[in-house]
């Protein structure tokens, strides 16, 4: 059936109404009083970060390796990229080896492993039909006296629930785990009941569309496996960790819930963390039974175009915008959980999954985002007056 005339320009501006709705405007982050996420459990989060690697050609370039495992571990930053604020104000590279483990015998690794900054670097993309000029390499090699690897960590300590992620891929030789993963740290004690830590490792020795997730410790003190606390994972839509993809995990009060390209692939309620920790990100072998044992003069790597991350943490006071917002508590004491806000404490409320350009924030409810609709409600009836 047919409009008549004078009702087409209504019905075409009604059609538009639920489009208009639904895009949602790119805002700056000093916009935002809290961001939502999405997922099987959505949750509240105060500051948002980003970390992009994909158009660094002025600090690519791929160091050799330091075959000196105490020059390696005392070597400087790769690139200006990496020794500048943009860097260092938010991730420490780490130079500790595991000679003490060694030497105790508390694990069965058997190779001397030895962190180096040298090992992190921005490296230029030559894939074939590329989507980022460059991206930042973590790697790992096997030498004849020792293995070669890479940590960095959060400067951010207290950390206290986040949901990050990372546009990643993982190449190389078997025998290495690459991993993304939060860590309390609880110094030289050595009881595993202390230990807080969810991972996310992927692991060159087993199949390359497999991915192991725990809520660590993932054995006991008689070096029985606790089965509750990991999962191992088929990526789907048959796809591997060779492939490009986003990588997400969710720590949140009583559960880590884990995703790869948006779909959940486990989440894990038992020994979730509970208090505050750091990020971590490292690509390593130590010759034990878990890494494998990587043959001489062969790498790994894992391979990252960008990291992003909303957050909440303790300890530390939130943006001065925000404190004045009703209900909303600046600083939380050690150890104390945020809660879920309500209208009242959030009103400009931000998501970076509902956007169409990595890296930007959208606002999904606040005055801003109620404008576009508004202004569809304003002429639609402006219309039927007419």
């Amino acid at each position: 059936m047919g409009y008549p005339t004078l009702f087409r320009p209504l019905v075409a501006i009604f059609s538009l109404a639920p489009l208009s709705m639904a895009a949602y405007p790119e805002v700056s982050d000093d916009r935002c009083d809290c961001y939502l996420t999405n997922g099987s459990s959505s949750h509240y989060f105060t500051t948002h970060k980003f970390f992009d690697f994909r158009d660094k050609v002025d600090d690519a370039g791929v160091p050799p390796i330091i075959e000196d495992a105490d020059e390696s571990s005392q070597a400087n930053p790769t690139s200006n990229y990496l020794s500048s604020d943009e860097w260092t104000d938010y991730w420490t590279m780490q130079s500790w080896n595991n000679a003490a483990v060694l030497d105790s015998g508390v694990s069965d690794a058997s190779v001397l492993m030895a962190h180096s900054p040298n090992n992190v670097y921005i490296e230029k993309n030559q894939d074939e039909n590329a989507d980022s000029s460059t991206y930042l390499t973590m790697r790992t090699a096997r030498l004849d006296d020792f293995q070669t690897a890479c940590e960095f960590e959060s400067a951010i300590r207290n950390y206290q629930y986040l949901s990050v992620r990372m546009y990643a891929r993982t190449v190389g030789a078997p025998g290495a785990v690459t991993a993304m993963f939060t860590y309390r740290d609880i110094g030289n004690n050595t009881d595993l009941t202390a230990v807080q830590e969810s991972d996310l490792e992927i692991r060159t020795l087993d199949p390359p569309d497999c991915v192991q997730y725990t809520n660590q410790p993932s054995y006991t003190s008689m070096g029985l496996d606790v089965q509750e606390a990991t999962r191992n994972v088929t990526i789907p839509n048959q796809r591997d960790w060779t492939n490009w993809a986003v990588y997400r995990m969710d720590w949140s009060p009583g559960m880590t819930t884990w995703y790869i390209d948006g779909d959940e692939v486990a989440s894990i309620s038992f020994q979730a963390p509970r208090d505050p920790s750091m990020l971590i990100f490292n690509s390593w072998s130590d010759g034990g039974s878990w890494t494998g044992n990587m043959s001489v003069g062969s790498e790994a790597s894992l391979q990252i175009q960008w990291i992003e991350l909303v957050y909440n943490a303790t300890g530390s006071p939130a943006p001065e915008k925000r404190s004045d917002i009703p209900g909303h508590v600046a600083m939380r004491a050690e150890g104390e959980e945020y809660e879920k806000r309500d209208e009242g404490s959030c009103y400009n409320v931000c998501s970076i999954d509902q956007r169409e350009q990595i890296g930007t924030t959208t606002l999904v409810q606040g005055s801003a985002s109620k404008t576009i609709v508004s202004w569809v409600v304003i002429l639609c009836l402006a219309l039927f007056a007419w």
